[in-house]
């Protein structure tokens, strides 16, 4: 379960993060387009790090109280910056590739649903009950399931601005580099910390002994990779 909190949380980072490399040249109205998009985008994405670093600092020995707050101000947080990523889209507007208009009305549509989705988990997890601990664990596995599916929307929210020449001239941009999340993690975390639901499982167990994700979750991913 703690190991699909990471990777749905850590996919809306891939979102604007995952670009492709750089080329040499760039033409003026994309690169032009690319800064107007990754300095309005920069808040957002340092949102969405800070969100990811409370979920992955949350202490193993943390109380379901303080698993199911941090839980709920992360999913908050997220549903806020894709909002404005939606709305920095719109400002910046259509990209100056082909189909730009589609790629722009696409990529605001799929950050409004998935704010809406986040809002939903948020709800979701507000209305566990901390106080008894095998429901608290089996409440947080249907969130998890959620987040499943939430992954995929994630990821495919700006994939159209990440490829091509678009995507590389992002990649130059300041705004659109990896942030480092400013929230500070706990100055120490239990070696559990993950261990018991590293397949994503682990209803059963008791959900003060385990964080909401696993701390070894990356920031984001680099298609760069493949």
């Amino acid at each position: 379960m703690n190991k699909k909190f990471a990777a749905a949380l850590s996919g809306g980072a891939v979102l604007v993060l995952a670009l492709s490399g750089c080329s040499d040249d760039e033409g003026d109205k994309v690169g032009d387009w690319a800064k107007t998009f990754c300095d309005q985008a920069k808040p957002q994405i340092q949102k969405r790090a800070d969100a990811h670093q409370i979920i992955i600092s949350t202490a193993a020995d943390s109380k379901p109280a303080e698993i199911q707050a941090a839980d709920s101000k992360a999913f908050q947080d997220i549903a806020d910056a894709d909002r404005a990523l939606a709305k920095a889209v719109e400002a910046a507007g259509a990209p100056p590739v082909e189909n730009g208009e589609k790629v722009k009305q696409d990529a605001i549509k799929e950050l409004n649903a998935t704010a809406v989705a986040y809002e939903g988990l948020k709800k979701q997890v507000d209305a566990l009950d901390p106080t008894n601990q095998q429901k608290f664990a089996d409440g947080l596995q249907g969130v998890a399931d959620g987040l499943t599916k939430i992954e995929k929307m994630d990821q495919n929210a700006l994939s159209k601005l990440e490829e091509g020449q678009l995507g590389q001239a992002m990649a130059k941009q300041p705004g659109c580099q990896k942030p480092t999340a400013s929230v500070p993690p706990k100055a120490s975390t239990s070696p559990k910390a993950g261990s018991g639901s590293s397949d994503g499982s682990g209803t059963g167990s008791d959900p003060s002994k385990k964080p909401s994700a696993k701390p070894s979750v990356k920031p984001s991913a680099s298609k760069s990779e493949e």
